[in-house]
């Protein structure tokens, strides 16, 4: 059963379909460039045609490049993003991690592009990139125009694509977002496989990235005691705190490559060091791509200050 989502009504009160103009930029810049949304729609030939567009207008502007036209009866925006005018091309909608990824949500590894087909019938339209075809039934129904599948569908097809460690990271920046609301985790739940739901009981919101969630598990794997976004007088609100004593940062080069960042940073060091404690700020690369590498790290940092090895839990996220 395909239920009406809050987002599509939403988005169908707000989107107005073009009227004609001359000039087909009027249309683009009045239609299309002013939805500020991640993800533009797409109006088909009927819609347009119903507007007074003609087919030799519409073909002007497509061989002018002020209109892209990714499969037969379907138009873009130009300067939409690639991954959606491939799966226009592909007769689909994103789907799964490259759906969330254009809502802001992290995702481990975007280079897949995931696109929802609607029937196995294949297409003569492949991306240069690599592909992997969803089928079956949605459980909320996409707007109309919509380029993309809704945020749940495309979290349950990220949760079973994914990795484990990679879907509780995307599922709490989902959160953090507010991309999915707290109300819709059991549902969530419900739509996948049993085996998934032992994640239930390690979701959290407070991650406002995905290392941070990496970062969690690793500590987790390790048996430590930490808490989440700490504010400690003089230094302002730090990721973690391991065991009352190790700050744990997890900066990204985004926020954090600049030298005035750094400056910030290590003065923010300093005045932690006073205090007594100790920072260790793991690079977002290593958290993401060699967690071994950080875990090794806190590992031994953990055992320099208890002085045993007995107190810190053996194995691996």
């Amino acid at each position: 059963m395909i239920d009406s989502s809050p987002t599509s009504r939403e988005h169908s009160e707000s989107t107005d379909l073009p009227t004609v103009h001359s000039d087909s930029r009027v249309f683009v810049d009045r239609v299309w460039m002013r939805e500020a949304t991640p993800i533009p729609t797409f109006f088909r030939r009927s819609d347009l045609r119903a507007q007074g567009w003609t087919d030799r207008a519409l073909g002007a502007a497509v061989a002018a490049g002020r209109i892209l036209r990714p499969r037969p009866g379907a138009y873009l925006p130009p300067g939409t993003p690639t991954e959606v005018v491939d799966a226009m091309a592909l007769g689909g909608l994103l789907t799964c991690t490259s759906a969330l990824a254009h809502h802001g949500v992290f995702v481990l590894d975007a280079s897949t592009l995931h696109v929802h087909l609607h029937t196995r019938r294949p297409s003569s339209s492949a991306p240069t990139r690599t592909l992997r075809r969803h089928w079956g039934r949605l459980h909320r129904a996409p707007h109309p125009r919509s380029t993309v599948v809704e945020p749940l569908d495309a979290l349950v097809c990220a949760m079973r694509c994914q990795t484990p460690r990679a879907a509780l990271a995307t599922l709490d920046s989902a959160l953090h977002r507010g991309v999915l609301r707290p109300d819709e985790l059991d549902e969530l739940f419900r739509l996948l496989p049993r085996r998934h739901r032992v994640l239930r009981r390690l979701v959290d919101a407070r991650a406002e990235s995905g290392p941070e969630t990496l970062v969690r598990l690793l500590l987790r794997s390790l048996g430590a005691s930490f808490d989440l976004q700490v504010v400690i007088a003089g230094v302002g609100r730090v990721d973690f705190v391991v065991d009352g004593w190790l700050i744990i940062e997890c900066d990204s080069e985004e926020f954090h490559s600049s030298w005035d960042a750094q400056r910030r940073d290590r003065r923010r060091d300093q005045v932690a060091a006073a205090l007594g404690y100790s920072t260790f700020r793991p690079i977002a690369e290593d958290i993401l791509w060699h967690p071994g590498l950080v875990r090794a790290a806190i590992h031994g940092l953990l055992l320099s200050r208890r002085g045993t090895a007995g107190r810190v839990r053996a194995g691996v996220v």
